[in-house]
């Protein structure tokens, strides 16, 4: 008997019941029962205490009665039909499947043997709970992942959550699955059965093709190689220990940290190998790296389907001595080197057996001497340091120049040129030193413009317009003429003024600029006779 508060006389109210603390068994019990070998849910029981609902102290016969019974009275005897036995849907479809024979096509990448692999599967759908899984049947030896490719589980249809059930399943169609296309061909006679006794037609069978990787190799072609006449004995004992040597210089430039290295060429004559070697120069920063390339014969054409290596049958024609000769380039495993110099065995050598090929050595530009590129930072003249010497020392000055024409300043009125309404009451004024040939620009003030005047570009070289950055082109005296439009970093000038003291340095120095420019000055200033250079004004900016 249970311990409750019946039996210490407690009233049966909320707060004044205890739990039964002689109870040792905890277990969950069981909410399935079996009836005539079908698995049914288990009616609840009713406890003590507890008031039995009407519908669970009736059985599931007195129930039917009650449900289906009649009135004789009002509707006559009649006869009772007989129901069948309910059998459920996992019970009566339990272990029956649907066999389907498919393929899919693998696609093979960087092979020049092979393009496809035909790989049979078999897919099962289980009618219990319309779940499906692809297996693969194991080949041994094949050196492929086999076996269960899907498990076991309901396959999407489409993205709208749609899974596949049998009534979509055929022959001769393309079942799409994660990315995957199956092509169902054929299945077993339970799954045509089936079919048939459900009304769905099914389309003829196809044959499963045929994978030419398998057929290759239960056939193996048979390959016969002609032996070659020429003697490799009689090239061992006359050639053996003879190399011919070429020096060159491999151009890198193309990659990273890249640049012009000298390297050793080295061609055998005993196999018609060759092997490079690199050229270590002390303190250049790189790794003794002696070997670049391993002893080998080096074809002439690589063909795009090579992966790894190049195997002698894809070998149309290999490197032989003839097709080195000094003075020219040469490309190597797609690496382009000059040939410029050889040993005195290799010139003997091809003055004996190749008269026809000159091999003249020629001079290459000294390493240490090239500059990089400009990169931008800087004056070109200040960055130049930096290639000349591991600590850079200021660029020098023409000293000389700077003491005669120190002070001396070229001064032209200007306006901006361009369509800007805002603009066309700006006037600058455009200096040019001569002690440096800088330019500098100033702005005249103008009231009420709402525009702040002073310094527009400080002092300054100036180049032209078009010219490179490693070799740039700076503006001088002989293009500033009246009418002219100069270029500052974007910015159009038009000069139209100049004051008398740049007619007559002009003048002074007729030789160095053009007649042109020295026209436009006098027919703005309008003297027609060399002057005397005058006193420069002093000109506050």
């Amino acid at each position: 008997m249970s311990w409750n508060s019946n039996s210490h006389g407690l009233p049966f109210l909320p707060g004044y019941t205890f739990p039964d603390v002689t109870k040792s068994t905890f277990s969950r019990p069981q909410t399935l029962e079996y009836k005539n070998g079908h698995a049914l849910p288990r009616r609840p029981t009713v406890g003590i205490g507890q008031d039995p609902l009407l519908s669970e102290l009736l059985s599931q016969q007195e129930m039917n009665e009650f449900v289906f019974e009649t009135s004789d009275v009002t509707y006559g005897p009649c006869a009772q039909s007989l129901t069948e036995e309910f059998i459920p849907p996992y019970v009566n479809l339990d272990k029956k499947v649907l066999h389907f024979y498919a393929y899919f096509k693998e696609n093979i990448l960087y092979s020049p043997q092979e393009v496809y692999r035909i790989r049979p599967v078999d897919i099962y759908y289980y009618l219990e709970n319309d779940s499906m899984c692809i297996v693969e049947p194991v080949v041994e030896n094949s050196g492929l992942p086999q076996g269960k490719r899907i498990k076991r589980q309901r396959l999407p249809k489409n993205e709208y959550g749609a899974c596949y059930q049998w009534k979509d399943l055929n022959l001769g169609m393309d079942l799409e699955v994660y990315g995957y296309k199956y092509r169902i061909v054929q299945c077993d006679a339970f799954t045509k059965e089936f079919m048939k006794n459900e009304g769905i037609l099914l389309n003829d069978p196809e044959p499963m093709p045929v994978d030419p990787y398998s057929k290759r190799r239960e056939n193996p072609q048979p390959c016969y190689t002609t032996p070659s006449e020429f003697d490799r004995k009689y090239q061992f004992l006359t050639m053996d220990r003879k190399v011919l040597r070429f020096h060159a210089l491999w151009d890198d430039a193309d990659s990273l940290y890249g640049g012009t290295r000298p390297v050793t060429i080295q061609y055998y004559l005993v196999d018609d190998t060759v092997e490079i070697r690199a050229v270590h120069e002390p303190n250049s920063g790189r790794d003794p790296v002696c070997v670049l390339v391993r002893r080998q014969k080096l074809p002439k054409k690589i063909k795009p389907n090579c992966v790894l290596e190049t195997s002698p049958e894809e070998v149309d024609e290999y490197f032989s001595p003839k097709d080195f000769q000094v003075g020219q380039n040469l490309r190597l495993l797609g690496h382009l080197f000059l040939l410029y110099d050889c040993d005195g065995f290799t010139m003997e050598y091809y003055q004996r057996n190749y008269p026809e090929i000159e091999m003249k050595p020629i001079d290459v530009p000294d390493r240490l001497g090239e500059v990089p590129p400009y990169n931008g930072f800087g004056s070109l003249e200040d960055s130049l340091q930096n290639c000349l010497s591991l600590i850079p020392k200021p660029p020098k000055k023409d000293v000389l120049r700077m003491l005669e024409n120190n002070h001396k300043e070229l001064r032209y009125s200007a306006r901006l040129n361009n369509n800007n309404p805002d603009d066309k009451g700006r006037h600058f004024i455009l200096s040019y030193f001569l002690s440096d040939d800088t330019i500098s620009i100033f702005e005249r003030p103008a009231r009420n413009s709402g525009i702040i005047a002073g310094k527009f570009l400080k002092k300054m070289r100036v180049p032209k317009p078009g010219t490179t950055v490693d070799k740039p082109e700076f503006y001088s005296p002989a293009d500033f003429a009246i009418g002219a439009t100069v270029d500052v970093f974007g910015h159009r000038f038009l000069l139209f003024d100049a004051d008398e003291y740049v007619l007559a340095y002009l003048e002074s120095n007729s030789s160095q600029i053009p007649h042109q420019t020295i026209e436009s000055l006098r027919q703005k200033l309008g003297v027609g006779r060399k002057r005397k250079i005058p006193a420069l004004p002093h000109l506050p900016h």
